[in-house]
């Protein structure tokens, strides 16, 4: 036994490893990672150079649900709620209606085109209907491309609030055919039960949290990362026992702790950060385990159908149907359209029907994994270009990295911010104090050619230079037009 686990221990860091290493060839030819990911599982495997073999969906579908239940919590976390909360009608839109739609297209089709039987058109429809915007916004990175306008934070808040409807949809069918629902309307009362039960848990536990971080005053900053995981956990599982989505409930406590401040926030955003990379591993490593290459070849043909009905079809019907009431130009919804690359989510939900002894689960589950795959190389390959064609792309911001940190606290509303001094800028050549900007804006230092000067009121600006300043946003932003509008006024 002592031999078996250190070889299972060695085996599992050398593939995390591998893991991690090759993220650099993903930046590099712009591959995307989930595709390399699920790869090197099934290179791992009992069909591939290692051997492994993995045949059990239920420890599978175990190991994917802790690790979503975490990434969503992290995807939560680290979204910007003042971006996100003037889009919430459309991306909520997009997460619910769009994803029926998509849903709705992709049945159709694989009944009356494909002929496959209702069961398994209604499955693949649900299973493929979720959409992964974290591979969509890993390759841009890796491009050097970001998004014009609202269409990061919109695509943002649809891909992050779009999983617990899929995931709905696909428990809702297989209790149908299960015949534990027998009427259309106990699956609205399924819905309406998930969603709410999820909701409630999510902002009763995130109220839960926020009072346990600023008030305990642990001895220790090792432990909030600690407690944060025991809420996440306690989140999910409490939803999942009364009803709910534990899913939904995980991303809502992510992102009203995200818009809030407490103690050591950034430290454990990073710390979460890290930790979804890890989870994204461990279960794409999983799925790609679980897949035998040589059952995936019969589905190639249906697959490749499906794909291309899904991207060129139900999506753009789901985008622009969604979008009536909203101000979005033919471009925009067009990239939107293209964004949907399928993830993890529709690969996990692959699992449900193996796990529950659906027949025919396992084409379902090949099929979804290779409408992954088509998706991930064909939308995810072409999606710079695409970006560029419609132009809604922009090039990406000077990165710059303050060598300090400030530790977010209760009663502390200030946050460390800064502000580039354009070649055109008439701040360029002239003393801060000639600035004249907000008594309570605060430089505390300046990074000229890679250098940091600590400033004085004496300190002439020069081209290049970036301010750092501890303020609130509403100062950091009146000093910010008082910088920028300084060309109006001179």
């Amino acid at each position: 036994m002592p031999e078996s686990l250190e070889i299972i221990l060695i085996i599992g860091a050398i593939l995390i490893l591998i893991s991690v290493m090759i993220s650099k060839v993903s930046e590099r030819l712009g591959i995307p990672l989930l595709l390399l990911f699920l790869l090197l599982g099934m290179v791992a495997g009992s069909e591939g150079l290692g051997g492994i073999y993995f045949d059990d969906p239920l420890v599978a579908q175990w190991v994917c649900t802790v690790a979503l239940s975490v990434i969503l919590f992290s995807g939560g976390i680290d979204t910007e709620w003042k971006r996100i909360k003037p889009l919430f009608k459309e991306g909520l839109l997009l997460a619910t209606l769009g994803v029926f739609l998509t849903a709705a297209v992709v049945a159709l089709f694989s009944r009356f085109i494909l002929q496959l039987n209702w069961h398994v058109s209604l499955l693949i429809g649900a299973i493929a209907s979720s959409t992964d915007a974290a591979a969509v916004f890993a390759l841009l990175r890796s491009k050097g491309i970001r998004l014009k306008g609202n269409l990061a934070p919109l695509l943002e808040l649809e891909s992050g609030s779009n999983d617990p409807m899929a995931i709905f949809l696909t428990i809702g069918i297989l209790q149908w055919l299960q015949n534990k629902i027998d009427q259309p309307i106990e699956m609205i009362l399924l819905f309406i039960m998930q969603m709410g039960i999820g909701l409630i848990v999510g902002w009763l536990i995130s109220r839960l949290s926020l009072f346990l971080i600023n008030r305990l005053k642990l001895g220790y900053e090792g432990l909030y990362p600690v407690l944060i995981f025991a809420l996440v956990f306690l989140t999910f599982g409490l939803a999942s026992l009364l009803g709910g989505s534990g899913y939904l409930a995980a991303y809502v406590l992510g992102l009203l702790l995200g818009k809030e401040d407490f103690l050591h926030k950034r430290s454990l955003v990073r710390f979460f950060d890290g930790n979804a990379w890890l989870m994204q591993i461990a279960l794409f490593i999983t799925l790609g385990l679980l897949v035998f290459p040589s059952e995936i070849k019969p589905v190639i043909l249906p697959g490749l159908l499906v794909s291309f009905v899904l991207i060129f079809l139900a999506r753009p019907i789901a985008v622009f149907l969604t979008l009536i009431p909203f101000r979005y130009t033919l471009r925009e919804k067009t990239f939107i359209s293209w964004v949907g690359l399928r993830g993890a989510v529709p690969v996990v939900l692959g699992t449900f029907p193996l796990v529950a002894g659906i027949s025919d689960a396992s084409a379902i589950f090949n099929l979804v994994f290779f409408i992954v795959i088509t998706s991930v190389l064909l939308q995810g390959t072409l999606l710079p270009v695409v970006a560029r064609w419609l132009k809604v792309d922009a090039p990406l911001p000077v990165n710059s990295q303050a060598p300090i940190e400030v530790v977010s606290g209760q009663g502390l509303k200030a946050d460390l911010r800064e502000i580039l001094i354009t070649p055109s800028s008439p701040a360029v050549n002239k003393a801060i104090y000639q600035l004249k900007l907000p008594e309570e804006y605060l430089i505390i230092m300046v990074l000229r050619d890679g250098e940091y000067i600590q400033p004085t009121g004496s300190l002439e600006l020069k081209k290049g230079d970036i301010l750092f300043s501890l303020s609130e946003e509403p100062v950091y932003l009146q000093a910010q037009n008082i910088i920028n509008g300084f060309s109006t006024n001179a």
